[in-house]
């Protein structure tokens, strides 16, 4: 399956999602792709509609190495296996991390203002991205919204590698995919129009959420 645009995988991934209507569902959308797949769940769906940001933390002289991940919450998570074989510090990891959640809460910033972070306690949380590519940064971001006690969470994506998709189905009681290829190489092959989403498009999309 090829998608038009992340707007229509949004709307495919909302037929799937329909049983989850009456339970008033929080939407949480990784910017900035992420939120324009959920913008049609949460017409469809009901409930609210925010964001969470995960951002991976590099490994030193090699930024693009994944060594750990962070959420905007403090939640950091270490790749124990690289994190060994590079020899990296806690005192490295730490710096990174909070180099990276500065960054996060900027970008929140830019997004949400100063509204205050949503509580995901005893909610039905749906996790939406416009795919999966390792699933590093999205296992991060699922472990911690796992710490705050949702009484459900999904994860929702339109497409994502086999191997991928295994992994993260262990950590959520129900993944919704649309298409799962093994020929997988990028994210962006799976859609006709996959133009980058800007600051902008996230905040229109976001204020006429908070105003429903």
């Amino acid at each position: 399956m090829i998608f038009k645009d992340r707007r229509q995988a949004g709307k495919k991934l909302a037929e799937e999602l329909k049983p989850y209507r009456e339970k008033k569902p929080f939407i949480l959308a990784v910017p900035r792709g992420g939120i324009t797949v959920a913008e049609p769940v949460w017409e469809s769906l009901g409930g609210d509609l925010d964001l969470i940001i995960t951002r991976k933390i590099g490994a030193p002289y090699q930024p693009e190495l994944a060594i750990g991940a962070v959420t905007g919450d403090g939640f950091v998570m270490v790749n124990e296996n690289v994190v060994s074989r590079l020899n990296v510090t806690g005192d490295y990891i730490d710096k990174a991390a909070e180099k990276e959640q500065n960054e996060i809460r900027r970008r929140l910033e830019i997004y949400r203002g100063k509204r205050p972070l949503p509580a995901v306690d005893n909610r039905l949380v749906i996790l939406i991205d416009d795919g999966v590519a390792t699933g590093y940064t999205l296992l991060a971001a699922l472990r911690s919204l796992q710490e705050k006690k949702p009484a459900e969470l999904i994860l929702a994506v339109p497409v994502g590698p086999p191997d991928t998709l295994n992994m993260l189905e262990t950590e959520v009681d129900e993944l919704v995919c649309l298409e799962a290829p093994e020929n997988f190489a990028a994210v962006g092959q799976f859609y006709r129009n996959f133009d980058q989403v800007s600051d902008a498009e996230v905040s229109a999309i976001l204020k006429k959420a908070w105003q429903n």
